[in-house]
């Protein structure tokens, strides 16, 4: 899902290159803070998940390396694993925000109807 701004009040949003009417309708029924707020959401449970994806990465790891054999290691380890995933879900992750982000807004515009 991309979205492109437009002269209307919702901004034109697609789906597999198509125009995603749905959600262009559903973007009008929430508040741009709600919208926001969700945008946050969707973004943070996509840096949950790659965390969890390259933590299962790193795992089979050995303690070598320049940081040697430590038991701080494997703490270092899991913060800069959790910095890498926040960062990539900043730059656009892949894509389940989108999804998350999508499925947030129109629940909140059934809920308003």
């Amino acid at each position: 899902m991309s979205i492109i701004p437009s002269s209307t009040k919702a901004p034109t949003t697609f789906v597999n290159g198509r125009p995603d009417l749905l959600m262009q309708e559903a973007l009008t029924k929430v508040s741009p803070q709600a919208q926001a707020k969700a945008k946050s959401q969707a973004q943070d449970f996509e840096a949950v998940f790659l965390n969890s994806m390259f933590s299962q990465m790193t795992s089979g790891i050995k303690e070598d390396g320049p940081f040697g054999n430590t038991p701080s290691t494997g703490i270092w380890r899991s913060m800069m694993t959790e910095q890498y995933s926040k960062s990539f879900a900043q730059a656009g992750g892949i894509g389940i925000s989108n999804d998350v982000y999508r499925t947030l807004i129109l629940q909140q515009a059934n809920a308003a109807s």
